[in-house]
């Protein structure tokens, strides 16, 4: 078979077999919300270094080039006070830290699990699996289990537990949760990324500049989705987008690029300034490599763009090297605009927002008005995930 049919034969498959559809979506922030343009004041007063100046004045100065409005965390301002070493930069702190992470990981990722169950309308036991995803947290057993009991959902749903997996976690859990629908007849899955930056908030160092990148970037935000093929009736369940393939990709030369470690005093982040340039490097080749077996090669305007918002550098490399239009990004540099960067969820509300923006232009389909759309994940690694997406008509 020559290479041309192998292509057509490939891309026969991918549409012709029952695909995993999202059939609803949920979202959920901490009440504590933070202007970023005051962000440097409490941060610098919280911690008690406001007699560093020069340090501020370097972190305002980071805040102000990220694109950020406001964001949201669970540690609240009197959570900080009695807890003095989570304010310190290396102060041996994971034990409240992680105290912290089971109460409040599990309790956002309730808030957008609800949200996404009462959209979907059916009954919480027709639920078969739950992912949940947290890229911070380490317990044992995990935040699935005890999101299962809050939800009360059957003691014999299958669980996926994903930790430690980092920023990219909301294409996998996607991925994943499309080959279980797509390989276990009449599965609906409950899948949830839950995150919140409380073991990595920590006070500035002169040393470590890029821990100021970190603290300028993250926040906290819980993304819940439903998933299952083969969808019963339009009254019943009504898909919203469908995963039509998926893809992962380590990218060469970039393994220093993001990396954390889970110390004793914290998730410690290194980010180096390369990870845009490795992005950009490696973007356009992924996305012919997803989209070339449906017949699209480079009109990538044509698609609608559901990207991890990693920060504004990654945004801009990835418009200039596509050769975007400015829109095209616009429902991603929002969810950063006014959440920050709150790692696996991210994607989660970029999708929603996407189509929430359709149902109100009145756009034939979900996907800003366009079939076909693409979702990717940055993260550690670097580690691209890359979602192939084909919006379902609006009923």
């Amino acid at each position: 078979m020559s290479s041309v049919e192998d292509t057509d034969h490939h891309a026969r498959a991918l549409l012709k077999r029952p695909s995993a559809l999202v059939l609803a979506i949920g979202t959920a922030n901490p009440p504590t919300e933070v202007k970023q343009s005051n962000f440097p004041d409490y941060y610098f007063k919280i911690t008690n270094n406001e007699h560093q100046f020069d340090l501020k004045d370097k972190f305002r100065r980071i805040c102000e080039k990220t694109a950020i409005e406001k964001r949201h965390f669970c540690l609240t301002e009197k959570v900080l006070q009695d807890n003095p070493n989570i304010c310190r930069y290396d102060a041996p702190s994971l034990d409240a830290r992680m105290v912290m992470m089971d109460v409040e990981t599990p309790k956002l990722g309730y808030e957008a699990a609800m949200k996404a169950i009462e959209e979907w309308g059916r009954p919480k036991t027709q639920i078969t699996h739950l992912i949940f995803c947290n890229s911070c947290g380490a317990s044992m057993p995990g935040a699935d289990s005890v999101l299962l009991d809050m939800l009360g959902l059957p003691w014999n749903t299958k669980r996926f537990m994903l930790y430690q997996v980092g920023c990219f976690a909301g294409g996998t859990v996607l991925r994943l949760a499309k080959d279980i629908a797509e390989n276990n007849a009449g599965a609906r899955i409950l899948a949830v990324c839950s995150e919140t930056f409380t073991t990595a908030f920590r006070g500035p160092c002169q040393t470590h500049i890029e821990n100021l990148v970190g603290q300028a970037l993250f926040g906290d935000g819980a993304g819940a989705v439903i998933v299952g093929a083969e969808p019963v009736a339009a009254s019943v369940e009504q898909p919203i987008f469908e995963l039509v393939s998926a893809g992962q990709y380590l990218l060469p030369d970039s393994r220093t690029n993001i990396v954390g470690n889970l110390r004793e005093k914290g998730l410690i982040f290194s980010l180096e300034p390369d990870i845009a340039l490795n992005i950009g490097r490696n973007i356009e080749k992924i996305m012919v490599e997803s989209f070339g077996p449906l017949g699209v090669s480079d009109s990538w305007n044509s698609l609608f763009f559901v990207v991890h918002p990693g920060g504004r550098a990654v945004l801009d490399v990835v418009e200039k090297k596509l050769g975007l239009r400015p829109e095209k990004l616009k429902a991603t540099r929002d969810v950063l605009k006014d959440h920050g960067n709150m790692m696996s969820a991210c994607v989660l509300f970029i999708m929603d927002l996407v189509r929430k923006r359709s149902r109100e232009e009145c756009c034939r389909n979900f996907g800003e008005g366009f079939e076909w759309g693409v979702l990717f994940g940055f993260g550690p690694g670097l580690t691209v995930e890359s979602i192939v997406l084909k919006s379902c008509p609006c009923v």
